[in-house]
């Protein structure tokens, strides 16, 4: 956070990718704390999930852990708030929206302003803003819209990407692999390459 910045290096675009990966697998685990994989221990998940979504996003744990149920429960139908009969476009602002409260802008904008003390501005944007935005695209594309779009005639109305797990776990942490998680959400994102056929 705190090395100069070389635009014409290609290393700055892959750190960025870098820490993408990192802020997506961060959620990724807060999703696992969500269905209790992190430990056999409920209230261990509860204080790991409501971290993990604090350092995320300022995220509220409880209301992400109510909606990502209804989800489980009610998915891809009206209930679902993860879902949505739309264009890429419209369905992600609609998920961005759903989940995304004015406070929750007030405290990432204060965190970030006690944080430029110390780090330059350019940093912060670089390797703190700009990779937790391309995390929301990458969690929202393979791990909502890819699984739910369309029609499905399965019972739990989600696709799961083609069987290779480096570009599984590449490009969500396996959650490409939706149908199966669904079909088996106590697995957590470390073994659901072992339950895809």
């Amino acid at each position: 956070m705190q090395s100069s910045v070389n635009f014409s290096s290609p290393l700055l675009y892959l750190f960025i990718l870098v820490q993408m990966h990192l802020y997506t697998g961060l959620f990724i685990t807060a999703h696992d704390a969500m269905h209790g994989t992190i430990a056999p221990n409920r209230m261990v998940n509860n204080v790991v999930g409501q971290a993990c979504t604090l350092f995320y996003a300022s995220f509220w744990y409880p209301k992400l852990y109510t909606k990502h149920h209804q989800h489980h429960n009610h998915v891809h139908s009206d209930e679902d708030p993860d879902y949505h009969d739309g264009s890429f476009v419209s369905w992600y602002v609609r998920f961005i929206r759903n989940y995304l409260a004015w406070w929750q802008i007030v405290v990432m904008a204060v965190v970030f302003n006690v944080l430029k003390i110390w780090i330059p501005q350019t940093n912060l944007i670089l390797f703190w803003v700009v990779p937790s935005l391309l995390s929301t695209l990458q969690l929202f594309y393979f791990g909502t819209y890819l699984p739910h779009k369309g029609e499905h005639d399965n019972k739990h109305q989600s696709r799961s990407q083609k069987r290779n797990h480096i570009v599984a776990f590449v490009t969500c942490y396996f959650f490409g692999y939706h149908y199966e998680h669904h079909d088996a959400p106590w697995v957590p994102w470390w073994k659901l390459w072992k339950v895809k056929n």
